[in-house]
């Protein structure tokens, strides 16, 4: 049967390095993970049980072009796959949860974000489910390269839906990383599934050149390819943008990709690349997950990727067809502080963190609802480090999560009022004559009134809300919901507070740190006397790759000695008051006080925080003045400096 099916559906003969032994695990009934290079065929692991499993399967997945990607390629080949998504018509949405709920969808693909919803849980509760598979798997992991909070819930909603088995899939774990993955789903030893990550078809080049030299080499060194499909990988916005146009006018058919754009011009440019309009693409990190374009020749690094795990990811873009691609590594320190900047950027100040800690210990008879815009706004804390905040009082046993919310519902009539409430009779009709009565109109659109509802009819939220779902899906009204609520429950009633803001302040430098230091372990990789490709699969505990591969830069006898920065002016020569009075001005008018030593040096080196959007600092002179500096440097100038 499994033979059958990947001959008859997929159309394969044979499987890929490491696929029939995940496919059987799954099909066994047991949880499993597949760890494969980027490009090797690990969605097939899924895709195949599928469609011999009773029930419907559940992929998380983590960008929406990643979803659309296999989605074109499972319906291309008749399987019955869909997703739901933010984007997509209230018509659309109703289609697939009724195909789920029939059990006619053999896949459904979502966002993690998706299901903090509160009523796509209540959907997805009713829905049988055989197997939950989470794609970019790595992101569980506090130790990855891209972690992502809320993947840590994932074995809470697995246990909440009663779902049997889980699949992992990730191209970029190392050692650490799988261990972590494995012990949050209790994935037998034997059940993990790794295939190596050496890639005999990738040319592996190391190219020092000085920031001053590389727009030039980079021209000289695509000329020759213009014909080939390539990428060209950059850290800034500007840079593609700039990059694109000088490549364009040197002849080349080059586009510049990245998150500024808007999301019809990043549609058309992407597929002016898959269909070969465009030959080279120069990009942000924006661009790629979901791309399986099989005969990209070449990868670019322009800029120093985030990690080593960042750049494998990249580079396996290129060669997916198995032949010769090139990957090629513009190297110099010029951009590390920029890279280092981004790190300590993420890293909250203690003062916000007490802010959070306050905030949960007034809530009342410790239940504390938050927001996470207005708790970001509030201790002014970033979105990512706040949400990973928030796991840390989970796991040190300070909070546990109860349930989300939307506070906010807001519908408007498509049938009118009146002949709602006729379609019912009884207590049924009283109800929603209740919810019409009690819901504040404003022009055409209503909000639900749940307080009042209970305090005066006794409505419990949750059959408000299957109520207005269930008018929703027959057209009768259009429903939207907002204002995200997290709601939990304080575990300890009594804390000391600047004691424990100080320990989780300490936490977060230590991952200040560990970053710091895999942006490092990344230069040495680039600056390596041995074998780039051993090097590189050693990373990720892989050591069956040859000592000495023979494509790659340090095996034709070119080790990269690193160029150093262009040397800067002393910071002593700046003056604090010229760079930062005008934003200590609108600070200080803004939020009542004088700002930290902290934020001016997020300030200078062009970091913003939810403060820094408020207060529009982007405009105000002096905001990134200091951007090429070391982030340590400028913060000790600044605590030195006389304000």
């Amino acid at each position: 049967m499994i033979e059958q099916t990947l001959a008859d559906v997929f159309g394969y003969t044979a499987f890929r390095p490491g696929q029939d032994r995940v496919v059987r695990t799954v099909l066994a009934g047991r949880s499993a993970a597949a760890i494969f290079p980027t490009g090797s065929g690990k969605s097939l692991c899924y895709q195949l049980p599928a469609l011999l499993l009773p029930h419907l399967t559940l992929v998380i997945s983590p960008l929406l072009a990643l979803m659309q990607d296999q989605l074109a390629f499972l319906k291309a080949r008749g399987i019955a796959a869909a997703s739901i998504d933010s984007a997509q018509r209230r018509e659309d949405i109703q289609t697939t949860m009724a195909k789920a709920r029939t059990g006619e969808l053999k896949v459904l693909m979502i966002s993690v974000e998706r299901l903090k919803n509160e009523r796509f849980r209540q959907f997805i509760a009713q829905v049988p489910i055989s197997l939950l598979v989470v794609d970019e798997a790595h992101c569980l992991s506090e130790w990855g390269h891209n972690f992502r909070p809320d993947y840590l819930k994932l074995p809470d909603y697995q246990r909440d839906f009663n779902i049997p088995q889980v699949l992992l899939l990730t191209a970029t774990a190392t050692p650490r990383v799988i261990a972590d993955m494995q012990a949050r789903f209790g994935i037998a030893d034997n059940d993990v599934v790794t295939t190596g990550f050496y890639r005999s078809n990738l040319d592996l080049q190391v190219e020092p050149v000085s920031g001053d030299r590389k727009q030039r080499y980079l021209l000289e060194w695509v000329a020759p390819r213009a014909r080939q499909s390539g990428i060209v990988y950059v850290t800034q916005q500007r840079t593609a943008e700039q990059l694109a146009e000088v490549l364009v006018r040197a002849g080349i058919d080059a586009g510049a990709y990245h998150a500024g754009l808007p999301h019809e011009r990043r549609e058309v440019i992407q597929q002016q690349f898959m269909d070969g309009t465009l030959t080279c693409i120069v990009a942000t990190i924006a661009f790629g997950m979901g791309i399986d374009k099989r005969d990209i020749r070449y990868v670019v690094h322009y800029d120093l990727p985030k990690s080593v795990e960042s750049y494998s990811q990249e580079i396996g873009r290129a060669g997916r067809d198995g032949e010769q691609s090139e990957c090629l590594m513009l190297a110099n320190r010029d951009a590390l502080n920029v890279l280092e900047n981004f790190v300590y950027g993420d890293t909250p100040e203690q003062s916000g963190i007490q802010s959070v800690l306050e905030d949960l210990q007034a809530a009342p008879d410790g239940e504390w609802s938050l927001q996470l815009n207005s708790l970001s706004d509030l201790s002014d804390i970033r979105l990512l480090p706040l949400k990973t905040l928030l796991v840390q009082l989970e796991l040190q046993g300070l909070t546990a999560p109860q349930y989300s919310y939307f506070a906010d519902y807001r519908f408007k009539y498509i049938r009118e009022p009146e002949a709602l409430i006729e379609a019912f009779e009884g207590e049924r009709r009283q109800f929603v004559e209740a919810i019409v009565e009690t819901s504040v109109r404003a022009r055409t659109w209503c909000t639900a009134n749940f307080d009042r509802l209970h305090r005066e009819y006794r409505a419990e939220r949750g059959r408000v809300i299957a109520a207005l779902e269930w008018f929703h899906e027959r057209g009768w009204i259009e429903l939207e919901s907002k204002q995200m609520t997290e709601v939990y429950r304080r575990l300890q009633n009594e804390m000391d507070v600047e004691a424990l803001s100080a320990a989780l302040h300490r936490y977060f430098q230590e991952k200040e740190q560990a970053e710091v230091a895999r942006t490092h372990a990344m230069l040495d990789l680039f600056g390596s006397d041995r074998c780039l490709s051993r090097r590189l699969a050693e990373w990720f505990g892989d050591t069956q790759a040859p000592e000495h591969c023979g494509h790659c830069s340090v095996c034709r006898g070119a080790v990269a000695i690193l160029p150093a920065p262009a040397a800067l002016p002393p910071l002593d020569r700046q003056s604090p008051e010229a760079l930062c009075g005008a934003f200590r001005e609108q600070y200080m008018t803004s939020r009542g006080r004088v700002p930290s030593v902290e934020s001016m040096t997020r300030f200078l080196c062009g970091l913003s925080t939810p403060a820094f959007t408020r207060l529009k600092a982007r405009s105000l002179p002096g905001f990134a003045a200091l951007e090429a500096y070391p982030y340590a440097q400028v913060r000790t100038w600044l605590a030195q400096a006389p304000l």
